[in-house]
């Protein structure tokens, strides 16, 4: 799969069973990953592969100017997931997440069985979400 975070765009805490790794191609992005003592941020510019096992809590935030690009290898249930919850993008501007959207993306993110951390978790950890 190919996948993209603008600028200023977090993907939020969050873990599944799946395995997922990730080859950057363009932009610059942060991966949280879990540490012994909790949390750290580590940089993943373009030819760097992240890899967050199965089970592992894991989130990506762009603090940069411009949008990454990355490929995604994980398993066909991953990408069901992501056909279930995914939405049309039309000339290359996504859609604002409304209410409806966030509801959709949890209820379908629950469904998968997959985790994802509350807004004041994140927030601690240095994700700004949007506020509905």
């Amino acid at each position: 799969m190919w996948g993209t975070i603008p600028p200023g765009i977090a993907v939020p805490l969050h873990s599944h069973a799946d395995p997922e790794t990730f080859l950057m191609i363009s932009g610059e992005v942060e991966a949280l990953v879990e540490a012994e003592d909790g949390f750290d941020w580590v940089r993943i510019r373009p030819g760097d592969v992240f890899h967050a096992p199965g089970g592992a809590k894991h989130a990506f935030r762009n603090q940069g100017q411009e949008p990454t690009a990355m490929i995604l290898v994980s398993t066909c249930r991953m990408g069901r997931f992501f056909r279930d919850v995914g939405r049309p993008v039309v000339s290359g501007i996504p859609t604002p997440l409304s209410e409806e959207t966030i509801r959709h993306f949890l209820e379908t993110a629950d469904r998968h069985g997959y985790w994802n951390a509350p807004p004041e978790e994140n927030a601690r950890l240095g994700i700004a979400l949007p506020v509905g």
